[in-house]
């Protein structure tokens, strides 16, 4: 990892703020929704309380288990390019700390997050009942299986790469529905965008190159915890 450089003389609602300016200068939206809600979300406590000084630059940040808290401007992007809309019922895979599910919940009506590892789903929870966001759900599964009990989803966030989309995943898309997922393996990944068109089709575009933590199932997840 680079060496960490700690903000201070600021609170945490200035570097929000600034983390805002710099998500704008370097991704261009402007949509205010999405810029309010990164405001809103206190980073700080979806991360050890070792990085809470770094907690508001643009860069991923180590949440224990191999696992990191993603980069804000790749997070702000996915969810441009996702459209939520206040109604939406989303599905977020591989939540790790929480933060992308707590940044759903600011734009959608409902967010179910899964995250594989145990001690990071539990403590994801823990955080976000100690914020008191109400609209997100954390479940320990595989994520790569998604959640039929409550699809169809309106929005399908992935928050960590895949060789290639799981199936289940697309299955649980509504029509009109959207998908955003880095996709790829070591030598690279691109974040991919598909949605559901009236006939059921899928169509998939590929957007920006991107830098995720591989999307593991249960045997994998399992063997890494022994």
């Amino acid at each position: 990892m680079p060496t960490l450089t700690p903000v201070t003389g600021t609170t945490p609602r200035d570097a929000a703020s600034r983390l805002v300016r710099s998500i704008e200068a370097s991704t261009g939206i402007h949509d205010p929704r999405i810029l309010r809600a990164f405001r809103r979300v206190p980073r700080e406590r979806f991360v050890p309380e070792e990085f809470s000084d770094f907690a508001y630059e643009d860069r991923a940040l180590p949440i224990g288990e191999g696992q990191t808290i993603s980069q804000p401007s790749m997070l702000a992007l996915m969810l441009a390019a996702l459209e939520p809309t206040a109604t939406d019922h989303a599905l977020e895979v591989g939540a790790g700390s929480g933060y992308a599910a707590a940044l759903l919940g600011e734009l959608t009506g409902s967010v179910e997050a899964i995250e594989i590892r145990p001690e990071l789903a539990e403590r994801a929870e823990r955080t976000l009942a100690a914020l008191g966001v109400e609209n997100v759900h954390v479940h320990r599964k595989d994520g790569a299986l998604g959640l039929p009990e409550q699809a169809p989803f309106d929005i399908v966030l992935v928050s960590a790469g895949a060789r290639a989309t799981p199936p289940e995943l697309m299955d649980e898309l509504r029509i009109g529905g959207r998908i955003a997922i880095p996709v790829g393996d070591s030598s690279g990944q691109h974040l991919f965008l598909g949605r559901r068109e009236p006939s059921g089709e899928l169509v998939w575009e590929q957007r920006t190159p991107c830098v995720f933590v591989p999307l593991v199932h249960e045997d994998e997840a399992s063997g890494a915890n022994a």
